[in-house]
């Protein structure tokens, strides 16, 4: 699609449960994401299927990203941004935000999609100092804020 045309059509509004996965440490699991010359780390989560809950997307998203079966809990946070998906599309993000707490640091990534092992090859537990330095860019910028959150209100 010619990309004047395309800057001129609407957003699609893109519904996603994103986690704040923290271990025993109080460490919290990334994903980094790499497509084209972008890389970045970020939060295991992603979109909601039509008419699915936040909520049910957040166990859904947490199983197959992580392999871990838990409640996610209330949301702590909602948040909206403007992104290019790795397919390329022009979204305004709608975000919810849950923290789960978990027993283990072991990941199993065998549920990803194909484009998640394309984009998704590496995940580590971050401290707060590292996240707090880290070199490369981590999504949302405010993580340690939302890391502090009480429920939303």
């Amino acid at each position: 699609m010619n990309p004047v045309i395309a800057s001129a059509l609407p957003r699609r509004i893109r519904r996603a449960a994103r986690l704040l996965v923290i271990d025993g440490e109080a460490r919290l699991l990334l994903f980094r994401f790499t497509f084209g010359p972008r890389a970045f780390w970020a939060t295991a989560g992603g979109e909601c299927d039509p008419d699915e809950s936040f909520e049910d997307a957040a166990r859904r998203e947490l199983r197959e990203e992580t392999g871990i079966v838990a409640e996610p809990g209330p949301v702590i946070a909602a948040r909206g941004n403007d992104f290019v998906t790795a397919q390329g599309e022009a979204v305004t993000a709608d975000e919810r935000y849950f923290r789960v707490i978990v027993d283990t640091c072991a990941i199993d990534t065998s549920g990803h999609t194909e484009l998640e092992r394309r984009i998704m090859q590496e995940h580590r537990w971050f401290s707060r100092s590292e996240l707090a330095n880290w070199h490369e860019p981590i999504f949302p910028p405010e993580i340690l804020e939302l890391l502090d959150r009480e429920i939303a209100a």
